[in-house]
């Protein structure tokens, strides 16, 4: 466990209209302090009513105090929780008390950090706890749950020991270099690689989409001037955010504008239209619009669907090189009743009359989601993902190694890869190593 010698405090949960406000202490003397305001004794685990006083004794307000002793509490410390009915200015009166009393302020995010340190949280968990306070839906809360629950952190550890596994074999094999690898258990130690790879990669991708559903999806709108961007950005948007005529080259610039669709945020951005041409401000804006695409998670490219061929002309350079495409057939109000259907994973709309954009939406959930229940999915960040990606690039090049028997480099890619898995968790320690080598010593040695 983490030493520590202070006692921070802070205001839990401020209370709204007839709420109730909590202020929490965590620390060595956080039962002294608490006792001394409530004047009088707290038993662990029970709710008790207490008069929170003054210095003079004077009674600043009642209410509940709970004292949750060390090492079962949140923090691992001991743990007292003062709530108290009344307006903020009593919980800042609670506050300062506390604080005379040998209590300082607590740093954001201070008490999961000691959660961390005492060892009740990982980073994982610990940061689900910032992405559950911040969830706007309820899909988002689900998925921040299930990260402090642990289901991330598991899927992590589980390829973080067997790589660990993996390393220890490779690392005793090298002690046997005139031996064929194959003699050493190579096939079964390949294999399991192979395995544990192919684990990462299902784990990466799920990681990504946590991250989606954690920080939305990055879509640009693009394609041809005329074909309806704007429109279309407004309708997603449900209110007039971009200007909208009949004249090509109205947008300039990039519009962005943060949007929720059942449960996915998207972060929408409108840009000038593709084209040969136009004066200065115009050329200007369409060099935005190619840059803008190039760090996107989706282009979605809207096409006049009364001219599709030529639009996919114009844009097939630009969105080339974005990992999502989704094409759409605008103005589809305007074509005649006898128009063939567009060809498959190409979605026909109108952003003026609304048609086709139940499908738009169901869409954009599938692309953010990967096609997965958002009840399954856990929040990742971006650190995640990398981290991932870092893991799976070394192993992979263990791989190889292994192939080729070049143990000591095999054996220093897994160390890497396992290295940045237990960058995620904060699992990194020096001693894990030797710790699993010397628990597979015979008895006495």
């Amino acid at each position: 466990m983490a030493e520590t010698s202070d006692t921070i405090v802070a205001i839990a949960t401020a209370p709204g209209a007839g709420g109730v406000g909590i202020v929490r202490l965590s620390g060595p003397r956080s039962l002294a302090i608490a006792e001394t305001a409530c004047a009088k004794k707290l038993p662990p685990r029970v709710a008790e009513h207490a008069r929170f006083r003054d210095e003079g004794g004077a009674t600043l307000d009642d209410g509940i105090a709970l004292y949750f002793a060390a090492p079962a509490s949140y923090t691992g410390e001991d743990v007292v929780e003062l709530q108290a009915h009344g307006s903020p200015v009593v919980l800042q009166q609670l506050v300062a008390r506390c604080c005379a009393l040998g209590a300082r302020h607590a740093r954001p995010g201070e008490f999961s950090e000691r959660a961390f340190l005492n060892g009740k949280l990982d980073l994982t968990q610990a940061e689900a706890v910032a992405d559950l306070i911040a969830a706007a839906d309820i899909h988002a809360a689900r998925a921040a749950r299930r990260s402090l629950d642990g289901v991330f952190s598991r899927r992590v550890d589980a390829i973080a020991d067997e790589l660990l596994a993996l390393r220890v074999h490779t690392e005793a094999a090298i002690d046997f270099a005139d031996e064929p690898l194959d003699t050493l258990g190579g096939e079964a130690l390949r294999a399991r690689l192979s395995q544990a790879l192919q684990a990462m990669d299902a784990l990466a991708l799920e990681a990504q989409r946590g991250q989606k559903l954690r920080d939305g999806l990055h879509a640009v709108i693009v394609g041809p001037p005329n074909a309806g961007k704007s429109s279309l950005l407004n309708a997603l948007a449900g209110s007039e955010r971009a200007i909208v005529t009949d004249i090509a080259g109205t947008t300039r610039d990039l519009l962005r504008e943060a949007v929720r669709i059942d449960g996915i945020e998207l972060m929408l951005v409108d840009t000038a239209g593709l084209r040969e041409g136009g004066d200065a401000i115009e050329r200007e804006g369409m060099r935005r619009a190619r840059d803008e695409v190039r760090r996107a998670d989706l282009a979605i490219v809207v096409l006049d669907a009364r001219d599709p061929i030529g639009g996919r002309q114009a844009v097939a350079d630009t969105v080339a090189g974005v990992p999502q495409r989704l094409w759409l057939h605008n103005k589809s109000d305007l074509l005649g009743a006898a128009e063939p259907e567009p060809e498959e994973g190409v979605l026909r709309v109108s952003a003026r009359t609304g048609e086709g954009l139940d499908r738009l939406h169901a869409a954009l959930r599938d692309y953010a989601t990967g096609g997965q229940a958002g009840d399954g999915a856990f929040t990742a960040r971006a650190r995640h993902v990398e981290a991932l990606r870092r893991a799976q690039d070394h192993a992979a090049i263990a791989e190889r190694e292994l192939a080729a028997e070049a143990l000591d480099l095999a054996a220093e890619r897994l160390r890497l890869a396992h290295e940045a898995l237990g960058e995620i968790t904060g699992r990194i320690t020096p001693n894990d190593l030797l710790g699993h080598i010397f628990a597979s010593f015979c008895i006495g040695k």
